[in-house]
């Protein structure tokens, strides 16, 4: 079973948008991850857990390279300027997946949700390309413009999600916009000081 906690009492609350919007973290976090150095399997699979995903995660580290492959190409859909580029980038990563959509409930112990993967029980690389399009898929459709960006930082190469309406978001975290602004002061006031000189 991959991602979508087991139905219980509280499952009337279960929503489609609350899922898209948790996939979409779950993608962004683990491209984070998995663009770093060689992240361990065991780190992985903490990262999958906080993310909602249960029972055993026994990824190799096999698993874990297609991983990072599949991090590769979605990276590339969260740098897209416009929102045209990332439909077309994950047009062309949709036209890939070596499955059709279709609709599971994982043998009746998840609410029902799509899948594009081969199978409930598809190797981890292709379910996490195929969830992620999917669920980007579906926050391109429904705000009209590119799912995320890359962190301005330059020293981040984070990726992070865009959120509601407002200014448009161009770093992953405070801390990174903190950094910046904190940076952008100091070489202000050391350029001032060597003017008044």
């Amino acid at each position: 079973m991959r991602y979508i906690r087991p139905v219980t009492a509280s499952s009337r609350e279960w929503s489609t948008r609350h899922s898209v919007q948790a996939v979409a973290r779950r993608t962004a976090a683990l491209v984070n991850a998995l663009s770093g150095e060689d992240p361990a399997p065991e780190a992985v699979a903490d990262l999958l857990r906080e993310h909602g995903e249960t029972g055993s995660i026994d990824l190799s580290p096999s698993d874990v390279a297609e991983m990072r492959a599949a991090a590769v190409q979605l990276r590339e859909v969260f740098a897209a300027a416009h929102v045209d580029a990332a439909a077309s980038l994950l047009n062309r990563l949709l036209r890939q997946s070596p499955g059709t959509v279709r609709l599971t409930s994982h043998g009746g112990l998840t609410p029902w949700h799509p899948h594009l993967d081969s199978d409930d029980d598809a190797p981890w690389g292709e379910w996490f390309l195929a969830s992620s399009c999917l669920g980007l898929m579906v926050l391109i459709w429904d705000r009209q413009r590119p799912p995320g960006g890359l962190c301005a930082s330059p020293g981040c190469r984070n990726v992070y999600l865009t959120q509601g309406s407002g200014l448009p978001r161009r770093y992953c975290s405070r801390r990174c916009a903190t950094r910046e602004r904190v940076a952008s002061h100091r070489r202000s006031r050391a350029t001032r000081s060597v003017v008044r000189r």
